[in-house]
């Protein structure tokens, strides 16, 4: 049987003990591998390795040794409790053997969950689980997590006091980063607001969201747009070494100043033209945009644009000119500017 995503949140949270198993599939190993262990968490609990009520094995042993499927299924554990047999990597040239295996399986067996990479709709192994209606077959695949998913992840975090401005800020954070990450990010936030009784704050998550070459970035525009030319050489040094090119500084730039410019055209001024950008901006990043677009003003970031719209054409032209060098003295004249 087939889940859609809604319904597979739901099940991933409270699985059914009665059915045979789960198949879960998807091109993005780290999301297929987060489904997987919360519902086998939610099957059999956390001990259940130690209490030797899970057993794992991939899709290449069960080729060599085909009867170890039906035999964990029936086996009987030590520990008293539900079981489940986890077969990882598993392909279509399996399908016969969970055919059988789930058409033998009975109340008492334990539960089969099986994952696979991206599998296609004309797939064996997913007509097996989709045409059998004792099982379920799940596709994961790359779209963000939903507000529900990202609410359920702060509950388990212990995170329920949270303003509106935080839960958007969460939002942007979850389409920013893998979702490993953001999980991870989540716990963080967790231990970081232990014991504090005071909101969940946009100040917060940026103390606990994962750092990058793009926090560096855009330190560096916010250098420029706020005439702070002396502060620009050790920053894009270390741009340099992390491996980000003149071109792709030069992107960054036009992008910021683009942005910069949407906001001072507004009829309501930079704070409303700010309100309306998507993706949405939040916390000091939004006070910093509202604030270069007033102080710039539409014909100097027009004036600002058009210089980095030349300096992107002469790095990609066949000028023999240092392409660092021409970005930097690019960055160095708006940020100049800035101060006009």
């Amino acid at each position: 049987m087939k889940l859609n995503t809604r319904d597979a949140v739901a099940y991933f949270k409270k699985p059914d003990p009665n059915r045979a198993g789960i198949l879960i599939y998807g091109g993005d190993a780290m999301r297929v591998a987060m489904r997987r262990k919360e519902v086998i968490t939610a099957l059999v609990g956390q001990q259940a390795e130690e209490e030797m009520r899970l057993n794992r094995m991939n899709g290449a042993e069960l080729r060599k040794d085909p009867a170890q499927l039906i035999d964990s299924l029936k086996a009987q554990g030590f520990f008293p409790g539900p079981r489940v047999t986890f077969v990882e990597d598993a392909t279509d040239g399996l399908s016969d053997l969970f055919t059988a295996a789930l058409n033998d399986w009975q109340i008492g067996d334990a539960q089969l969950v099986v994952t696979a990479n991206q599998l296609t709709a004309k797939s064996a192994l997913r007509k097996v689980f989709e045409n059998h209606p004792n099982v379920y077959a799940v596709g994961i695949y790359d779209d963000p997590p939903g507000r529900d998913e990202i609410e359920a992840a702060l509950t388990a975090a212990g995170l329920t006091n949270i303003a509106r401005e935080s839960m958007d800020a969460l939002l942007a954070l979850s389409r920013a980063v893998d979702p490993g990450d953001f999980r991870q990010t989540v716990e963080k936030i967790g231990l970081y607001k232990q014991g504090d009784p005071l909101p969940l704050s946009v100040a917060d998550i940026e103390a606990c969201a994962p750092q990058s070459t793009e926090a560096d970035l855009d330190e560096v525009l916010n250098i420029v747009a706020d005439g702070k030319a002396q502060e620009l050489a050790p920053i894009l040094r270390r741009l340099y070494a992390q491996g980000v090119q003149p071109v792709g500084l030069c992107i960054g730039a036009l992008r910021h100043f683009r942005t910069l410019h949407t906001a001072s055209a507004d009829p309501g001024g930079p704070a409303a033209g700010v309100g309306r950008l998507r993706p949405p901006v939040f916390g000091p990043r939004r006070d910093a945009i509202v604030r270069q677009a007033g102080n710039w003003g539409r014909a100097k970031l027009e004036t600002a644009i058009s210089e980095l719209i030349s300096t992107d054409l002469q790095l990609r032209s066949s000028t023999k000119a240092p392409q660092s060098a021409l970005i930097e003295r690019s960055l160095i004249r708006l940020a100049m500017m800035a101060r006009r």
